[in-house]
């Protein structure tokens, strides 16, 4: 049988058996899509090669110890470790995207809530990506704006240089990215809290 038909869960199996090799061709088959997943939430290549890292490892820890147990869904179960370990390194670093819009809502405070169960997880998840692709119905100078500073923690300065606009033109592409997104979401009627 060629290596590629191998189901994930015979490669688990052989893994916890002492197959070393069996766990090589797990990260080998799925590395491009958790690199890439943990790249779109740090937008960093060294922190992704961190998290990356540190998600093996926990994979490693977790098959060692015995502890798994996911009945076949190898690539979902990597997937919420890495995720976790995003969410670990923004609160550790202070750097859970945030806006302070004086007593308005902020749309990322629903992911810093450092006491999650799971099924919130899923939820606050859920509500990102919504607000993900309300972003992407702003218009284009504020989608850059919000997207420089919320995901990429740039300083209105930053953002200024990078295009071309005074610091008084990116405030204010950013103060109506903020109310065009708050009447899409009203209009959608999404709750941004549970």
């Amino acid at each position: 049988m060629r290596v590629e038909q191998i189901a994930d869960s015979v490669l688990v199996t052989k893994y916890i058996q002492g197959s070393e090799n069996s766990l090589a061709i797990l990260i080998e088959r799925h590395k491009q899509k958790i690199y890439s997943f943990i790249y779109s939430k740090v937008y960093d290549r060294n922190i992704t090669e961190d998290i990356f890292q540190d998600t093996f490892i926990k994979v490693i820890r977790t098959l060692k110890l015995g502890k798994y147990n996911e009945e076949g869904k190898f690539l979902p179960w990597v997937m919420r470790i890495a995720h976790n370990l995003v969410i670990d390194y923004f609160r550790k670093s202070n750097r859970i995207p945030t806006f302070d819009n004086r007593g308005e809502f902020n749309i990322f405070s629903v992911i810093s809530d450092s006491s999650l169960n799971a099924e919130s997880r899923i939820i606050k998840d859920q509500v990102e990506s919504d607000v993900r692709r309300l972003i992407e119905e702003l218009p284009e100078d504020q989608k850059q704006v919000l997207v420089m500073r919320m995901y990429n923690d740039m300083s209105f300065k930053e953002i200024s240089e990078n295009t071309g606009v005074s610091i008084n033109t990116a405030l204010g592409r950013m103060r109506y990215a903020l109310i065009n997104l708050r009447k899409v979401i009203e209009k959608h009627n999404i709750i941004l809290t549970n």
